[in-house]
């Protein structure tokens, strides 16, 4: 338990029937009139959903212990994807669900943050931008400059962006793992 004015970004709460939401932003409010109270910004751990709480000031709320740990994806198994913690060597199979948007940029030996409650998955995250190869694009024209327009490549991973026409087959790219937008091309 913890009071509302202990709130910080990234805390873990437990509301609405022993769901968790991720505090994303607070503000405590002291109006000229009437009682304190504090405005938060809260994230659905699970299902991504952003809503607006107000709580007042110095009520207790419920937190929840949220375990985030760097582990190294070394492969699939099935539906699975298999983890390792780095520290104890253990092995996690995750379900696709948890990984999410994730799987679109996972390659083996690649390291993600796996955040666990009670012993169960609740999401991967990866690191903001990832580094991959293109598996297979169209060749580029001569003439084709940055400035231009853009078209598919398919990454090592399988997944499908939109690269700038100059781009080629092989060639290594920094990928923004939020949003899937090409970012730039990686000097080997």
């Amino acid at each position: 338990m913890a009071s509302t004015n202990d709130l910080k970004n990234g805390m873990v709460l437990k509301l609405d029937n022993d769901q968790l939401w991720s505090v994303v932003e607070f503000q405590h409010v002291k109006p000229g009139k009437g009682p304190a109270f504090v405005r938060t910004k809260l994230k659905n751990v699970l299902s991504g959903k952003i809503v607006d709480k107000t709580f007042n000031a110095g009520v207790k709320v419920e937190t929840a212990t949220v375990d985030r740990r760097d582990m190294q994806f070394s492969y699939m198994d099935g539906e699975y994807f298999v983890f390792m913690d780095m520290q104890t060597y253990d092995q996690l199979h995750v379900s696709r669900a948890a990984v999410g948007d994730a799987a679109n940029f996972l390659i083996e030996g690649f390291t993600a943050t796996v955040a666990t409650h009670e012993g169960e998955v609740l999401y991967v995250e990866l690191p903001a931008a990832v580094e991959l190869t293109i598996q297979e694009t169209e060749p580029g024209v001569q003439g084709d400059r940055s400035t231009g327009g853009t078209k598919p490549a398919i990454l090592e991973t399988g997944h499908q962006i939109q690269v700038p026409l100059f781009i080629t087959t092989g060639e290594k790219i920094k990928v923004d793992t939020r949003t899937s937008d090409y970012l730039g091309r990686v000097n080997s």
